[in-house]
């Protein structure tokens, strides 16, 4: 159910809930100069307001805007202008048809941007925190070139496959964090509520008690007298670790350059910044950007200081007239296959074309290497809950197979 209502500059949009006549509940938006006066215009049309809320408090409510959001309204976006909807209309009937609070804020602030006489990417730019420099960069250059609707179909397709790629590096480090976590919690419990239960059962015995089991009752008493600062130390621990890793660009370089020589999960985030690389350099020189001006987004978006600082070096080499196979050389970061393919595009004009080959390559790579991560750490990871849990188990029953003998 809608309510109408004269829009002025001093009207406040809200949502409201309230029930009819009949007692069913609904629900609408309205603008009114203030909280009092939409009431009272409710009351008047029959309905009983239980719940009023301005948009800007459904905003805090109403969700994170993700990356997803950002391609699917940039997918919507190329469509509707494709079809010929205007510009404005197109975000008003976005704006107002999109079921998340804080992404429909956010496309009507656009919008409002736009009516007031800015530019598509000049309104994007006012929202860094959504609209990163590579997308601004790209609308505009679309603007430019009186290409926009397909520069936005292309970042949609960009934004669907970096996001695609990101869930397969995240799920790649999920498994085993969670697992081992999970290891954690169990010796934990085991060592707080299990152990004391045989150590009681073992002073009966009146005879020493095996080095290992003294050791794992030793474990036991230190997790129940002193866990608490073992808990504070951790925790600590983690929030320094998080709290330098967010502000220390040289701690971020150091996790980064062991992140890639790590077994198993290195190649992977070695492919995974390749396949970033690549797809961006695609989508950016496809859009008509050129080469020194893209490699700048580039850089940004490989999403590992490694590569992004050796993204700057080949930038400066290619602004000074450099190939960028010779600079991507220089690099030592990238397979000789890439260089050679990045080599022909450059030779033969196809440069966009063959970046996203060799970004397609690499994306289907690390896909494969993450499924293949998984059935290979499976083996590794049974073999550590069995060392954590078989092993107390056997310690607590050292003692009784030790009194069996001497019987």
């Amino acid at each position: 159910m809608a309510i109408s209502a004269t829009a002025s500059k001093k009207e406040t949009q809200y949502l409201w809930e309230g029930k009819d006549k009949r007692g069913h509940k609904v629900r609408g938006k309205s603008l009114a100069a203030s909280e009092a006066e939409l009431r009272a215009d409710l009351r008047r049309q029959g309905v009983a307001p239980t719940r009023v809320k301005t948009q800007t408090s459904a905003f805090r409510s109403g969700g994170k805007v993700t990356p997803l959001d950002i391609a699917v309204f940039s997918r919507q976006l190329a469509t509707m202008m494709s079809s010929g909807i205007p510009m404005v209309q197109s975000f008003e009937i976005i704006g107002n048809g999109h079921e998340k609070p804080a992404m429909q804020k956010l496309v009507l602030d656009i919008k409002s941007n736009i009516e007031g006489g800015s530019t598509l990417h000049e309104s994007l730019a006012k929202h860094p925190l959504y609209f990163d420099d590579l997308f601004v960069n790209l609308v505009e250059a679309g603007e430019q070139a009186g290409a926009l609707e397909t520069l936005l179909d292309k970042i949609a397709t960009y934004k669907e496959k970096t996001e695609a790629l990101k869930k397969k590096i995240k799920k790649a480090l999920f498994y085993p964090t969670a697992v081992l976590f999970v290891a954690i919690i169990v010796t934990v419990i085991l060592l707080i509520f299990v152990i004391p239960q045989f150590e009681s059962l073992f002073k009966g015995f009146g005879a020493d008690l095996p080095a290992f089991t003294q050791l794992v009752v030793n474990m036991s008493r230190f997790m129940q007298n002193q866990g608490w600062l073992l808990l504070i130390l951790v925790g600590a621990g983690v929030w320094a670790f998080m709290y330098f890793k967010k502000r220390s660009r040289n701690m971020r370089r150091f996790l980064d350059r062991m992140l890639l020589k790590f077994p198993v999960i290195g190649p992977i985030m070695v492919k995974a910044a390749i396949a970033r690389f690549s797809r961006t350099l695609s989508t950016m020189f496809a859009a008509g950007v050129p080469l020194v001006e893209a490699m700048q987004s580039v850089a940004g978006a490989t999403g590992n200081i490694v590569y992004e600082e050796a993204t700057l070096r080949m930038k400066d080499e290619v602004a000074t007239g450099q190939r960028l196979q010779r600079a991507m050389e220089n690099t030592g970061l990238f397979p000789n296959m890439v260089v050679q393919m990045i080599a022909v595009g450059e030779e033969s004009g196809a440069l966009d074309t063959m970046s996203s080959k060799v970004a397609d390559f690499y994306e289907s790579e690390v896909d494969g290497a993450v499924d293949n991560m998984s059935s290979l750490l499976e083996p590794l990871i049974m073999a550590i809950l069995g060392v954590l849990v078989g092993g107390m188990v056997i310690a607590m029953y050292l003692p009784i197979f030790k009194l069996g003998s001497v019987v």
